[in-house]
């Protein structure tokens, strides 16, 4: 079986982040650019699948700039087997649709079984790019797991709703997301970090994936910082305390 994680760089979720003024996208130069936790619990559904049948071949798929290499490294190290880099200067900036297009070009020729993803990154949020690429690669999308399971041929796992949970299923090959109650990412031991410098990266440019040039981003008309927190109103219990929350709550029609 032949599993490629799609996986992403994204600035520290521990740091300020911030919108470059000039163009309005996220400020991925402000703090550290680390590989999104979402996509490393995908990663390690697909590495449990190898650890139970060696002959599995995990490979990572990452889009962006040269310091995405490194989020590829921190995935071998932790046991994929290779890695393949989209980089283009002309991919600055691309929205979902285009990096879904560019993405599935790259995916097409890879021969995977299953791809496995993040339902959501942490930077944009937009939860919409796995669905785009199982569109575009005419594949079911098994959406938003908390427990997958893989055997021949076939996908299942469970997936949380509000109502309850629902017991879902597919054919492979298939576009798999996982969400984070998934298992919890493993850590790169010393025999990892060595052999990770050695596994393949491959590195592929728009010209190569016979994908058109042409820029395709959101462009932002404007942006805002988010305003300041204000402090709430402190109620001191003088004997009337009741009263006055309960003023304040009907003055704030929160009753």
């Amino acid at each position: 079986m032949k599993i490629v994680v799609l996986i992403k760089q994204v600035p520290d979720t521990a740091d300020e982040r911030t919108l470059d003024a000039a163009t309005g996208w996220l400020n991925r130069d402000a703090g550290d650019n680390i590989v999104d936790e979402i996509n490393e619990r995908a990663l390690e559904v697909a590495l449990r699948v190898k650890d139970g049948d060696k002959s599995t071949e995990v490979v990572v798929l990452a889009m962006g700039p040269d310091e995405a290499a490194k989020a590829i490294r921190k995935a071998l190290s932790m046991g994929a087997d290779s890695g393949i880099h989209i980089l283009d200067d002309a991919l600055a900036g691309a929205d979902a649709t285009r990096t879904a297009a560019v993405l599935a070009a790259a995916l097409r020729d890879t021969g995977a079984d299953v791809i496995v993803a993040g339902n959501e990154s942490t930077d944009g949020r937009g939860g919409v790019v796995p669905a785009m690429v199982a569109e575009h690669l005419n594949l079911p999308l098994v959406g938003s797991l908390t427990t997958l399971e893989l055997a021949p041929g076939k996908v299942s796992g469970e997936r949380q709703g509000e109502s309850g949970t629902l017991s879902i299923s597919a054919g492979l090959p298939a576009v798999v997301t996982v969400t984070e109650r998934t298992a919890e990412a493993r850590f790169p031991n010393f025999k990892g970090i060595l052999t990770a410098k050695r596994k393949p990266v491959t590195t592929l440019s728009l010209a190569e994936l016979e994908v058109p040039a042409t820029p395709a981003h959101a462009v932002i008309v404007s942006h805002n910082e988010r305003p300041p927190r204000v402090a709430g109103t402190k109620i001191v219990d003088e004997g009337n305390a009741g009263t006055l929350l309960a003023e304040y709550l009907v003055e704030n029609r929160l009753v």
